[in-house]
């Protein structure tokens, strides 16, 4: 039965990937989500019902369009694919719970805010302030969470990024830090609760520093470089949730045993 139902949340999980591509297509140039339905953005002809099927309609289409044959981006398979993946790993970590559905949404906005920031360099209110409330009010109605631990995981999260940030803009005199990454750690804050942010904190400083330094090698811009921070705070947040956990606390009973 638990391969019955991973299969279930994996297709679950793909057709909710293909709305992702919608959101975060739209969004950002604030279209519609609903309407018009998915079409050809080269020939504007609909897309069939056929031709719309999650991950395997990129493949026997190769990529292309039926009608004109323009390029579809392998990144819609991609993301359907991803969040197909972390549906199906959400069930296996947590089964039917309260948490799983906290954590279906949650994946759903950070996959959708991660490729978002990567083609806009924004990180949208409407899941990052959100994320924050529904985090709030899922830790306040979910018994296997406490609500002040998810409060001071807001408090924290963003409160460290603001700090970091107000303490670089005084002495650049530069925006360093954007407000879409200290709303979303915050939101991360609010779901995974405060034990979560120092291991988000470094996870996400570790990769986003070795992506930072390859980038900056490339476009020889030194330490001019910029790149969006949303993506690995998602990233270190997803660690969290699939085991990273356990890491974080032995490292916080190290320093704050009993906590």
């Amino acid at each position: 039965m638990e391969i019955f139902y991973l299969v279930v949340f994996f297709v679950f999980g793909a057709l909710f990937g293909s709305f992702a591509n919608v959101v975060i297509y739209r969004l950002p140039k604030e279209e519609s989500v609903v309407k018009p339905g998915s079409h050809c953005y080269s020939c504007k002809t609909p897309v069939k019902w056929y031709d719309n099927i999650p991950i395997f309609s990129w493949f026997i289409l190769r990529g292309r369009c039926r009608h004109c044959g323009a390029k579809f981006s392998f990144r819609y398979a991609l993301v359907e694919l991803l969040m197909a993946s972390l549906f199906a790993l959400s069930f296996h970590y947590v089964g039917f719970s309260w948490s799983l559905l906290e954590y279906l949404i949650f994946i759903f906005g950070l996959v959708v805010c991660t490729f978002i920031d990567l083609d806009h360099m924004i990180l949208p209110d409407e899941f990052t302030l959100s994320g924050i409330v529904i985090g709030l009010v899922g830790a306040y109605l979910n018994p296997q969470r406490e609500f002040l631990d998810s409060l001071f995981g807001v408090l924290m999260g963003g409160g460290f990024l603001w700090g970091m940030a107000y303490v670089y803009y005084l002495l650049t005199k530069q925006e360093g830090m954007g407000g879409g990454d200290i709303k979303l750690l915050a939101w991360i804050g609010a779901l995974l609760g405060w034990k979560a942010i120092p291991f988000v904190i470094m996870s996400s400083a570790i990769i986003g520093s070795v992506v930072g330094i390859i980038a900056a090698r490339k476009q020889n811009a030194g330490l001019k470089t910029v790149i969006p921070f949303g993506p690995y705070l998602a990233l270190g947040a997803l660690m969290y949730l699939f085991g990273g956990e356990t890491i974080a606390l032995w490292y916080l009973d190290l320093f704050l045993p009993g906590v």
